[in-house]
């Protein structure tokens, strides 16, 4: 005879309470709490990423996300740092029409918060642009001359 986990009110709980939490934890995990209120989120590349690389990387990605976003559309909050890439970023996105700053107290209302990562990964880099409603990602073979794409474009929606 079989039995509903339904019939073991304790079996019920156990599962309601795995769920609430998986629920809970993914908003934690989509950067809520990084690009609502609370401001942004730190951005991440290595230090050993050569100039050329990073330009790579940034001129490959930032037409994709003003794809999404339309180009030139908004004002592109960053976090400011002293990375090959942030500057690259920087300069990619005035290329495409963007304004851009660092000031995170910035009073435009429609202004986008972009926070990225660019993290090892089996002798790749692998590099991630994110909004509070948009991430976009690919992984990129990087030598001294620059940097190759090695896999197909991630566009993830949220919201």
């Amino acid at each position: 005879m079989t039995k509903s986990i339904l019939v073991h009110p304790m079996l019920a709980r156990t599962a309601m309470v795995v769920m609430v939490v998986t629920l809970v934890s993914g908003c934690a995990g989509l950067g809520l709490d990084g690009f609502g209120t609370s401001g942004l989120v730190a951005s991440t590349a290595p230090t050993e990423m050569t100039t050329l690389a990073a330009s790579a990387v940034a001129g490959d990605l930032v037409p994709r996300l003003a794809e999404q976003l339309g180009q030139g559309k908004a004002t592109i909050v960053l976090k400011p740092d002293s990375s090959a890439f942030g500057a690259a970023l920087e300069a990619a996105l005035r290329t495409w029409g963007f304004a851009v700053t660092t000031d995170s107290e910035v009073k435009d209302q429609n202004a986008i918060r972009l926070a990225y990562v660019l993290a090892p990964v089996d002798g790749q880099i692998l590099a991630r642009l994110t909004t509070g409603s948009l991430e976009i990602g690919r992984i990129y073979t990087t030598s001294g001359t620059g940097a190759l794409p090695a896999s197909p474009v991630s566009v993830m929606q949220r919201g």
